[in-house]
Order: structure tokens, then sequence, then C-alpha cells
């Protein structure tokens, strides 16, 4: 073997370094020089026994030699596990399971109270043929006699030809709408069944920021129905807009909610039902919403003491001021609120002498932006109530009171 052969086997180049491969022992008679097995062994050991001495003198120094010298000298010494007074070890309890039991324990008590909704409708194809559509969605149990809270686009706005609630025991019955509002996506419906499990309604009015919610429903149909999904308040009084359609005031959650979950309940961490889930911002992740269950609370009520939903009626007609003015391409004197056309005559608002042209900015302390708003904030009063509204006239704000009446008289 000549010198150029022996250099390329024995040797790598390693990121621009020569490292030595070790061989069989070889014999380079030119040169006179040996590389012996043996004597590759006996420095390895060396090597080994001198690392391993010096790796246990240094464990040595560094467990009880550095602290002694370094704390108090060079480093601090920690406070509160040694008795510091600025730290207090036992203001702060970690409980790791904590979040997993409250869940457990919300969708134990709430699960059978929550429903699978699915609606039948017709429709024309392309052709002129009748074809059914079905629609899918979940529903809250609010009172044992078979009254259900759900949205109102679960059941269509109520123009649909059936609709059939699936039970947690997986049996079914058919539904009728008892009461529906769009501007609120909100309706009742009611099954002809007693002693159902009714979910227990909280208080949305006392909710913080950052507390838990946990959502039921039945999300992408009923292979998933009651699936427990869980995060925290992330917001309130939040307002979303498609379309024509504005909704305010909602409960922002990062509970997941997907199509299919509308209808179903967010709970708090006692497993009552503060909200119904609505909507969810399907361009990003963690942002779903939910009505609050303190805005459908006494049409709940009404329904079940009366058989159907008594609106407080004021008696105008109108649209929203930004509307109107994109329609007549003109400027008013508002930035928002709903501009009165029209006063029936002898209705509550012509008593009380609003005028036409008048623009309704509030009802009490509740802001009124458009037609949607305005019938949100009826539904708080009953007829008979009394309330400060407040207007905008030829520029100028000014208050009066009106009196309520039925919208049946």
């Amino acid at each position: 073997m000549d010198d150029n052969n022996f250099n390329n086997e024995g040797k790598n180049s390693v990121e621009g370094k020569e490292s030595t491969e070790w061989h069989s022992p070889m014999k380079r008679s030119s040169q006179g020089v040996y590389y012996e097995k043996n004597k590759s062994k006996r420095r390895f050991i060396s090597y080994f026994i001198v690392a391993l001495i010096a790796a246990l003198i240094g464990g040595l120094i560094s467990s009880y030699i550095a602290p002694q010298y370094l704390y108090g000298n060079i480093i601090p010494v920690p406070k509160g596990n040694t008795g510091g007074e600025n730290i207090d070890t036992n203001r702060i309890t970690i409980e790791p399971q904590e979040d997993i039991t409250t869940v457990s324990a919300v969708a134990e008590k709430a699960m059978d109270s929550v429903v699978g909704i699915t609606t039948i409708t017709t429709q024309q194809d392309f052709f002129g043929a009748r074809v059914p559509s079905e629609g899918l969605g979940s529903g809250v149990i609010v009172n044992s006699n078979g009254y259900i809270l759900t949205n109102s686009h679960v059941i269509g706005d109520g123009d649909v030809d059936r609709i059939t609630v699936q039970f947690a025991d997986g049996t079914k019955d058919e539904a009728e709408v008892l009461w529906n509002e769009s501007a609120l996506d909100l309706a009742v419906i009611k099954v002809n069944q007693s002693n159902l499990p009714a979910a227990e309604l909280g208080d949305s009015d006392k909710l913080i920021v950052g507390e838990p919610a946990i959502a039921i429903g039945n999300p992408l149909g009923l292979q998933f129905q009651r699936t427990v999904t869980s995060g925290v308040i992330s917001g309130l009084d939040r307002t979303i807009s498609s379309e024509d359609v504005v909704m305010e005031n909602l409960i922002q959650t990062d509970a997941s909610i997907n199509p299919g979950n509308s209808g179903g309940a967010l709970l708090d961490r006692e497993g009552k039902v503060i909200g119904i889930n609505t909507a969810k911002i399907t361009s990003a992740e963690g942002l779903g919403f939910s009505i609050p269950i303190n805005i459908v609370k006494p049409i709940i009520e009404q329904i079940i003491s009366d058989g159907e939903v008594n609106i407080a009626y004021i008696g105008v007609s109108g649209m929203d001021v930004t509307k109107y003015e994109k329609a007549l391409g003109m400027n008013i004197d508002a930035e928002e609120g709903f501009i009165i056309i029209e006063i029936v005559a002898g209705s509550p608002a012509a008593d009380a002498g609003i005028r036409a042209n008048d623009i309704l900015t509030k009802i009490g302390d509740t802001k009124v932006t458009s037609f949607n708003t305005l019938r949100k904030a009826l539904y708080k009063y009953k007829p008979g109530d009394t309330e400060e509204i407040t207007l905008i006239r030829n520029g100028e704000t000014m208050q009066v009171d009106i009196t309520f009446e039925s919208a049946s008289k």
C-alpha cells in the first residue's frame, strides 16, 4: 500500500477538520511507523479513567462547595422556602384536576337537557320538482313539560314543514313552534311530553371575562350529539354582523362551537345555562358567540304562563339611519339610530308626542341603532310599562315618556 492510499483510507474530513478513524493494525514499511490495536485500547482506557475522576470531583464541588460559597455572596439567597418575608408560599394553590372535575360535573348535570333538532323543509329544485331539505341543530329543555329553547335559524325562522326532537335516550318526538324572533335569533318549540330533564338557567348579567365556559351541542350532526367542549368567557357585549343581520350584546367564548352546535347550551361552572350558542367566526379559531340567557328569560316565562308572547308596542315604522342616508344620498343629524317615518294614530308613540323624522336613539338605557335593536329593546317590557325614550329632533336631543301597549291589541 502506498502513502497516498493510506492517507485516503485512514482519514475523513469533517467540517474542514481531519478526524482519525482507527482500522485494523497496519504497517507502513517505508516510514517504520506502527499502529497497534492494544496500544490504542490502553490509551482509550486511560482517557476514560481521567474523565471519570474529573466528573466525580466536579459533581462534589457543585453539590457541596459551590452553593455554600455562591448563595449569599454572589447569588442572593432565595426567599419564601427559606423563611423570607417577601413571598407567601401558602397564598397560591394549584390543583391540576380542578378544571377536569368541573367540566365533568357540568356535563353530568346538563347533558340530558340538550337535545338534537332535525328539520325538514320542502324546496323546489332547478326543474321545479319539490325535494326535501334537512336541517340540523341543537336545543335546550327549559321546562319539564316540553318547552325547548333554540335558535330561530335552526328552525328556519319558523318556515319548516316538520321539526323532530331527539332526546338523550334516543327517543324522538315532533315539535311545534310557539314563538320565534329572527332579530334575536331565538325560538321556543314544544313537544307533547312531561317529566323531561330541564336545564337550570343562570344569570348572564353576572358573567366576568375569564371564568370557565362549557358548551354542549351537536356539532356536524347527530352522530356527534351532545359533544362537550370547554374554554372561558373571552368577552362580553360583543357585536357581530352578517349582511343585514346585526347581533349585539353577545357572549364571546373560545369553547369550540361548530355547525350543529347552534341552539345548544353555554354553561357556567355550576352547570347553569348562561347562553344559547348561535354563531362562530369561521375565519379564526376560538371565536364563538352565544346569546345571553337573560334576554330570553322573560319571554320563556310569558310563553309558559300565557301560552304566547305579548310584545310591548309603540306604533311606529321607519328604518336605520345609515340605510336612510344611503337610500336618499343625504346626511342627517345623527350618526346612528332609528328614524321614524310613520306614526300609527292613537298609538303610544302618538300619545307621547313623537313626530315623523324624529330619530329614536335610546329606550331607557338601551341604545337603539337599528330596527333589530329596537325590537330587542321592546322585549324587555310588558304592556302597561312606562319608560323614558331619547330622541333627536331637528338636531337637538330630548327625552319623552312612553307607556307601552300590547301588540295584539
